[in-house]
């Protein structure tokens, strides 16, 4: 297949005006931004020369242009939250009140299906069962390699090889496992987990097919992913931990688990909640690992991916964006959580 550029020079000249225009808006806002604070510095600083030469009082800033000030910096922030969350937000919901092709008003029927439909009822069983098992989960293993690899002699290659799946996306995580659960009939076994099986007398099987083991093994995959940022943030939280706290304790003869269970949780706790609300709400969005193992087949749906093929694949845009906007309502409580968490610390 010959490549006709004539034929495609549309789209390299579509793909040039957008580079164009994103250099464009970019540098013209790192130079705005570098511009606007150099001229009231140097404003500033001229004004305060000034003064000490003739020995008037120093100027003082006017609140009123401080405001200004703020109010310059915060616009473009504010105006691409409303383009790019909130008018997206509210459209979603207005196409969720309508039918599947998004002309007529039904009220909330596309939230009675939602929950009285077989099939979506099991996609939110799904999800529930990814909420609960993988910020237990892999925060539970992110705190044993932590408190395991702490002052370890190797610990920098350690976290570097559990940390390691991070730098994967969920993409290229879900084919690396795919492999590890594939299936190839009776003969020659090419999944490490069929033929672990195989070597051990057992029957190879097709993991991903069967329901609902398959679920569990697709969130085998995010725990594997998330468990080494959980180690990184907690192994940081335990190594921020007073000295004297540490040492007093020793002082006093408290056992390993002793100091595990009253000084060490304690004194994590903000870790652990970080690390839960994070791991909350990644799981919640989740989408690229069910479909590239399984597109949702065989009972494997999750909101996300149910979300997609609603209004993308079946043409249903008033499901789709029910199941968007309960997913919004899912994430919300956690983020306020999160928040109230956030403030109370620093007020503490």
């Amino acid at each position: 297949m010959e490549f006709d550029f004539a034929e495609e020079q549309p789209k390299f000249l579509m793909l040039m005006y957008g580079l164009i225009a994103f250099v464009a808006v970019v540098g013209g806002l790192l130079l705005l931004l570098d511009v606007v604070p150099a001229w009231f510095a140097r404003r500033r600083e001229a004004q305060l020369v000034a003064a000490s030469v003739s020995g008037a009082p120093l100027p003082r800033r006017r609140k009123q242009g401080e405001g200004l000030f703020a109010l310059f910096f915060l616009l473009p922030t504010v105006l691409l939250l409303t383009v790019g969350l909130v008018v997206p937000a509210i459209r979603t919901t207005l196409l969720s009140l309508m039918d599947g092709s998004s002309t007529n008003w039904v009220g909330l029927r596309n939230y009675s299906w939602m929950f009285s439909e077989g099939s979506i009822v099991r996609v939110l069983i799904n999800t529930l069962i990814w909420v609960v098992l993988v910020p237990l989960v892999a925060t539970g293993f992110g705190l044993i390699y932590a408190v395991l690899v702490d002052k370890a002699r190797f610990e920098a290659v350690a976290k570097s090889l559990i940390f390691l799946p991070m730098a994967i996306s969920f993409v290229g995580a879900s084919i690396i496992w795919k492999f590890v659960y594939a299936y190839r009939g009776e003969g020659d076994q090419i999944g490490l987990l069929n033929q672990i099986v195989v070597s051990l007398g057992g029957e190879p099987k097709q993991w991903l097919l069967e329901s609902p083991l398959n679920t569990l093994l697709l969130i085998v995959i995010m725990i594997w992913i998330q468990a080494g940022f959980a180690m990184v943030v907690l192994s940081a939280a335990i190594k921020a931990i007073p000295g004297d706290i540490v040492e007093a304790a020793r002082l006093d003869g408290v056992s390993p688990w002793q100091m595990f269970w009253r000084i060490t949780m304690p004194s994590i706790r903000p870790a652990l909640i970080v690390v839960g609300v994070t791991l909350t709400i990644a799981t919640l969005k989740v989408f690229d690992i069910v479909r590239t193992s399984t597109n949702g087949n065989y009972d494997t749906s999750v909101i996300a991916s149910e979300m997609y093929n609603q209004a993308f694949r079946y043409g249903q845009n008033g499901q789709g964006s029910a199941l968007a906007v309960f997913l919004f309502i899912l994430v919300i409580p956690v983020v306020i959580y999160q928040i109230r968490n956030l403030r109370q610390q620093r007020e503490g």
